[in-house]
C-alpha cells in the first residue's frame, strides 16, 4: 500500500513542477529527466494483485488513468514504448478476477476499456472522448473534458446524475433524460411517411413500420405468436408464466402490466381522466372512450362474418361469436353451470349470494339486473314500450310481448312429456 501511495504522488507532483517552469526551463528539465513508461508503472504479480482490497485496486485504476492522460497531453510517444508487454498485467488481472468468479466481473474487476493501460492508449482515450489531435492540447482542457470516459464509467458506478424536474426521475446520460421529456412536452419528432403518426422515439417509429410491413419478427417459443415489437414478446410470455408483477398497494391485486396498474388504481380515485366532448360522460380508459364515442357516430366497424351483426367495439365482437360456436368459458364455481358472457356469469352469482344491487326508488323493490330493475319501473309510470304489431296490444316487458305473439302464431313450444 506504501508503493501505493508513492505511486499516487510521483507524477501529479513531477507535472505540477514542469507547469510552474518557463518553456526554456521545462525544455530543459523535461530532456535531462525524461519519463519512460517503466517510472510510473506498477506491475503486481497475481499474488500480489489479490491481496489488495477494493478501494486499493481503485487507486490503482485511477492513478494509472491520471498517469496516462497526463503523459498524453504532454507529448509522450506510446508508440516508442513496449506498452503491449508492460500491460500485461493489466488483463492477467482482470482473466484472474473473471475466473474466480465464473466469467463474469466482480466489483474489484478494472474495465477494459475505461482502463487506458494498452497499447497506444492515446487512441484509445480519443474513442472515449471524441478527441481530435490538436484540437484539446491545453493541460487544464483535457484533464477535465474526458466526459464520454466518465459517461461510460457510470455503467458500473450506477450514477444517475440527471434528474427530470417534473417527475424526478434520474437518469445516467443527458441523452436519455432528453427523451424523457417528451413524455412531458408530448414532442413527437419521430413521424412515419405512410400514414402520418408520429412517435416520441425512433424506436416506436421503427415498431410502428412493420404495422405497414406485416413483418412480426418476434416469436413466442411455446405457442408461436409473433409480434412486431419486443416489449409486446415479453409482455405476452406472462400469460404462459402467469407473473404478475405490478401489485396494488391498496387492495393488494396483481396484474401483468404495468398500465393495467395504473388502470386499475383509478377503480380507487374514481378518477376518469379520458371524457366524451358531446356527452360529457367520463371514463377511466382511453380505449372505452373510443369504443363509446361510437354511439354518437353510429360507426360500427367490427362484423361478425358470420351473421353479419356489426359492434361498435371488438370485446363486443369476440363475445357475440360465442353464439354461434356455443363456447361457455365462464363457469360458475358454486353449481357448475357456464356462460358466454362474463357479465351472464356475474348476474348468475347473485342467485347464490343473493345480492340484489338495483333497487326501485318509488317502491323499494330490488333487483338482480338492471334491465328487470327498468321493466318494472313502467309499473309506476305506465309505459309500454313493446306493441304487437299485428293487434296493437302494448307491453312494459320484451319478453311478455313475445310470448303474447305465440297467440297469433299458434306456436305451443312447451309440450308436456308425460302426455306424449
Amino acid at each position: 500500500m506504501g508503493v501505493l501511495l508513492s505511486l499516487k504522488a510521483h507524477w501529479p507532483i513531477r507535472t505540477s513542477r514542469r507547469t510552474c517552469q518557463s518553456e526554456e526551463e521545462a525544455g530543459s528539465s523535461w530532456q535531462e529527466n525524461t519519463v519512460t513508461y517503466d517510472d510510473v508503472h506498477m506491475n503486481f504479480t497475481q499474488e500480489e494483485w489479490a491481496l489488495l482490497d477494493f478501494s486499493q485496486k481503485t487507486l490503482y485504476k485511477d492513478v494509472m488513468l491520471e498517469t496516462i492522460r497526463n503523459l498524453t497531453v504532454i507529448g509522450y510517444s506510446w508508440e516508442d514504448q513496449n506498452t503491449e508487454e508492460n500491460c500485461q498485467c493489466c488483463r492477467r488481472h482482470g482473466r484472474d478476477e473473471r475466473s474466480h468468479n465464473g466469467g463474469k466481473a466482480s466489483e474489484f474487476t478494472l474495465c477494459d476499456k475505461a482502463f487506458a493501460c494498452c497499447s497506444y492508449p492515446q487512441r484509445h482515450e480519443r474513442i472515449h472522448t471524441g478527441e481530435k489531435p490538436c484540437e484539446a492540447n491545453q493541460y487544464g482542457k483535457v484533464l477535465t473534458e474526458h466526459s464520454d470516459l466518465r459517461k461510460h464509467n457510470r455503467t458500473h458506478t450506477g450514477e444517475k446524475p440527471y434528474k427530470c424536474n417534473e417527475c424526478c426521475k434520474a437518469f445516467a446520460y443527458h441523452s436519455f433524460l432528453q427523451r424523457h421529456n417528451r413524455t412531458h412536452t408530448g414532442e413527437k419528432p419521430y413521424k412515419c411517411y405512410q400514414c402520418g403518426k408520429a412517435y416520441a422515439y425512433h424506436s416506436s417509429l421503427q415498431d410502428h413500420k412493420r404495422s405497414h410491413t406485416g413483418e412480426t419478427p418476434y416469436e413466442c417459443d411455446q405457442c408461436g405468436k409473433a409480434f412486431t415489437r419486443y416489449t409486446g414478446l415479453k409482455y405476452h410470455k406472462r400469460t404462459h408464466t402467469g407473473e404478475k408483477p405490478y401489485e396494488c398497494n391498496q387492495c393488494g391485486k396483481a396484474f401483468a402490466f404495468h398500465t393495467s396498474l395504473q388502470v386499475h388504481k383509478r377503480a380507487h380515485t374514481g378518477e376518469k381522466p379520458y371524457e366524451c366532448n358531446q356527452c360529457g360522460k367520463a371514463f377511466t380508459r382511453q380505449d372505452v372512450l373510443q369504443d363509446h364515442k361510437r354511439i354518437h357516430t353510429g360507426e360500427k366497424p367490427y362484423g361478425c362474418n358470420q351473421c353479419g351483426k356489426a359492434f361498435t367495439r371488438q370485446q363486443a365482437l369476440q363475445d357475440h361469436k360465442r353464439i354461434h360456436t356455443g363456447e361457455k368459458p365462464y363457469g360458475c364455481n358454486q353449481c357448475c353451470k357456464a356462460f358466454a358472457f362474463h357479465t351472464s356469469l356475474q348476474v348468475h352469482k347473485r342467485i347464490h349470494t343473493g345480492e340484489k344491487p338495483y333497487g326501485c326508488n318509488q317502491c323499494g323493490k330490488a333487483f338482480t339486473r338492471q334491465d328487470v330493475l327498468q321493466d318494472h319501473k313502467r309499473i309506476h309510470t305506465g309505459e309500454k314500450p313493446y306493441g304487437c304489431n299485428q293487434c296493437g296490444k302494448a307491453f312494459t316487458r320484451k319478453k311478455a310481448l313475445q310470448d303474447h305473439k305465440r297467440i297469433h302464431t299458434g306456436e305451443k313450444p312447451f309440450g308436456c312429456n308425460s302426455w306424449g
